[in-house]
């Protein structure tokens, strides 16, 4: 069995790292870079960093910040925030990411997963879907902008279409869990996993170490991504993995 990942993320506002709840309320959490180096020495297995107001104030993502990030880190870097074209994505490539992840721009023009895929390979294109539960219809809708617009899409069908057009992976935000530390969204994650044939990293909600392990079983995701809990130290990455090891979570240590 492939080894469960433990993610960081960053968060990035105006080039400072910060944290929220349901994507509001934001407070300082470092310099990226800085962040970036401690978990990569901490036993993460790859970093997340998302630029989260590139899309809403219509500007590229923080090219330079994303340079230094990866010239001082020796794990997988996934990059996102105001993709939106292919230059785009081969910036961010060219700037060291391994990764690209794309939201909004993917809903606004759903062929960019094809032609990203294409030309840099599945496995370079992550795309990341913010969903939140909708009462009347019991289901998630998806959401653009850094949560701002609800797009009326059904996430589980927007998940099962970016699979179908070449993504190689889904970063999973759900927008009621996010930062309340009340634990994953299990029902969302597991629906998900259980209908994508790509792997499926599950965010928003993370508040103690058993959430971990309920969204890495219960909920079937490959991996489970963190921020404030990890930012502030309320977990260490290595007694989670250890945690992880002995209930028999295949980890890496």
């Amino acid at each position: 069995m492939l080894s469960k990942r433990i993610i960081p993320c960053l968060d990035v506002d105006r080039g400072r790292v910060v944290k929220g709840i349901n994507f509001v309320n934001l407070i300082d959490a470092g310099d990226p870079v800085e962040v970036a180096k401690i978990y990569n020495k901490s036993l993460a297995d790859e970093i997340v960093f998302l630029d989260i107001t590139a899309t809403h104030e219509g500007r590229d993502t923080i090219v330079d910040v994303v340079r230094k990030t990866a010239k001082e880190i020796f794990i997988p870097l996934t990059v996102g925030g105001g993709i939106k074209t292919l230059d785009d994505f081969k910036k961010i490539l060219r700037a060291g990411a391994d990764k690209v992840a794309v939201n909004s721009g993917a809903i606004r023009r759903p062929e960019l997963i094809n032609e990203a895929a294409n030309r840099f390979g599945n496995q370079c294109v992550v795309v990341a879907i913010d969903a939140k539960r909708n009462e009347e219809h019991n289901s998630w809708d998806v959401y653009i902008n850094g949560g701002r617009i609800n797009t009326d899409i059904d996430a589980i069908w927007w998940a099962k279409e970016v699979c179908r057009r070449g993504a190689g992976e889904i970063l999973l935000t759900s927008m009621d869990k996010d930062g309340t530390k009340s634990g994953y969204d299990i029902e969302l994650t597991k629906k998900i996993s259980e209908i994508v044939d790509v792997p499926v990293i599950a965010s928003g909600g993370a508040g103690n170490m058993e959430h971990f392990k309920d969204v890495l079983t219960f909920g079937k995701a490959d991996a489970a991504l963190a921020a404030s809990l990890f930012h502030f130290k309320e977990i260490e990455i290595i007694e989670l993995k250890k945690y992880l090891d002995s209930n028999e979570i295949p980890v890496r240590l």
